[in-house]
């Protein structure tokens, strides 16, 4: 086993597993780090105290193990000795292992990482460069030795005298945009992820998808200027993950839409909603309208061509509000979900029929009315399935669903029509985990894990030794807010 794996990979999970006590020294890690790293990772190799108690809690549920440490410890040991590279953690590690580490990324290019090196700190230099001189023999091109207090592991030559360059002048600690970020990580996080997300962009040819960079920066959000930190705050109950982002807006982008999620149907294993959906909207609408659609529809005619057909774009938008999205069903021939859109006023209703009668006027195959007491109509194709694509409206609310009981539900619920989503005591567990956030996505644990145990193979090695992990997932629960000029977000995984 090459020591960068021993390392990167042992080091973090030996200490992560908590292993021990140890004081460590308060190190700044991201003094070493490059400056203008997209991605810097750092954290906790020794917890105490409530982290190190959560932890164990969380591998004790999760994995049924009372000892984590001692088993990753046991297991690495293992691998390394088959690649004859033999390591003895109690001896050759532990005396010298701090409490902090971490780990940078310089370079992102295609899909891949280049630039890489981990830090940590040793609290007895000495013996740190006892073990890399023992161990020197199982690199293949990375580069170790110390660095101060710190052991490096450097990816090659090069990065690892950019280390040395980082910790005598400029590094990453000394920018703005990572001091600015990183202060707003969690209290009490195991660990924590710096990302300046233009910077990887731009690394990577400014590839992004120009109408989401549209829609991005209409909300505000300049992802150029873009930067994130997420922290993984461990609970005896949960595991958290934090987000924080400057999004390189003035100011975040505000809502709530956990009023109509809560209002999804009550059979719904997972569930995701947004606001400001029509606003959202409108700006795609006017995007398309100056620019056009393909050799079909030249530029400012999109609007325009619909209004002689009595659908009007931009009313229509401007009637909508927050949007939410679910899924039900516990196989595949069940499995079905809808786009519920809340609304105001009556142009949306009355565009769902134009748009059906449009349809028909033009003979798009497979399009039929809705009789009944909805208006809308239906969609039937191969492509489709056995089941049709649904459109259906009524005054406040639009239903976009595939089947037609999966959007009628979506139409009808949260309004006395039957149990939705807030009447489930999960879904009450997922809301109060994120304490004052509000809940904007949901999956139910157990019923998504049914679900896809009907749809993936038995013989499905990989999953069969996820699944024994993923039974201890009560739920899955997302919040976003607004803290100023930031966009905050938790994701909270609730254990059984």
């Amino acid at each position: 086993m090459r020591l960068r794996v021993v390392l990167a990979m042992a080091l973090f999970l030996f200490g992560l597993a908590g292993c021990g006590g140890g004081s460590g020294s308060g190190s700044d890690l991201a003094s070493l780090a490059p400056p203008g790293t997209p991605v810097f990772v750092e954290g906790t190799l020794r917890p105490e105290g409530e982290l190190k108690e959560n932890v164990d809690a969380i591998a004790k549920q999760v994995a049924g193990v009372d000892n984590l440490g001692g088993l990753i410890v046991e297991e690495l040991e293992s691998e390394a000795e088959k690649e004859g590279e033999p390591v003895d953690f109690a001896k050759e590690v532990e005396p010298w292992l701090g409490e902090r580490g971490g780990a940078f990324f310089e370079r992102l290019e295609g899909e891949d990482f280049t630039g890489a090196g981990v830090i940590v700190e040793s609290t007895d230099t000495e013996a740190t460069q006892e073990f890399i001189d023992k161990h020197k023999g199982g690199m293949e091109g990375e580069v170790a030795g110390l660095v101060g207090d710190f052991l490096v592991v450097a990816e090659d030559q090069k990065v690892f005298k950019e280390v040395e360059e980082a910790s005598a002048g400029e590094a990453l600690a000394d920018e703005d945009t990572f001091t600015k970020a990183i202060s707003a990580a969690s209290d009490g996080s195991l660990a924590d992820v710096f990302v300046d997300v233009g910077k990887l962009i731009d690394q990577n040819g400014g590839q992004i998808d120009p109408e989401a960079r549209k829609i991005l920066q209409n909300a505000g959000i300049d992802p150029s200027e873009a930067t994130a930190v997420a922290s993984i705050v461990p609970g005896s109950e949960q595991v958290a993950v934090e987000l924080s982002s400057d999004l390189g807006g003035e100011e975040a982008p505000t809502g709530d839409a956990s009023k109509l999620l809560g209002e999804l149907p009550g059979d719904a294993f997972a569930g995701f909603a947004v606001s400001g959906f029509g606003e959202q909207l409108k700006e795609l609408i006017d995007s398309l309208d100056e620019e056009g659609v393909g050799s079909t529809v030249p530029p400012h005619q999109l609007k325009k061509g619909l209004k002689q057909f009595g659908i009007d774009l931009e009313g229509i938008a401007e009637s909508l509000q927050e949007a939410a999205v679910f899924a039900a069903g516990a196989n595949k021939s069940s499995l079905g979900g809808a786009l519920v859109v809340s609304t105001k006023g009556d142009k949306a209703t009355e565009a769902v029929e134009n748009v059906g009668v449009l349809l028909r006027q033009v003979h798009v195959a497979g399009v039929t009315a809705l009789g009944g007491k909805y208006k809308g109509f239906s969609i039937h194709s191969k492509e489709l399935g056995n089941k049709p694509l649904v459109v259906v409206a009524k005054e406040g609310r639009l239903a976009i669903g595939y089947g037609l009981p999966q959007a009628v539900a979506g139409l009808t619920s949260g309004s006395g029509g039957g149990k939705t989503l807030s009447d489930d005591p999960v879904y009450e567990d997922a809301v109060s985990s994120l304490g004052d956030t509000p809940i904007s996505g949901f999956a139910d644990g157990p019923a998504a894990l049914h679900l896809a145990s009907t749809l993936i193979p038995n013989s499905d090695e990989g999953f069969k030794k996820a699944k024994k992990y993923l039974k201890s997932i009560s739920f899955l629960a997302l919040g976003s807010a607004t803290q100023g000029e930031l966009a905050t977000a938790k994701l909270i995984v609730g254990l059984k």
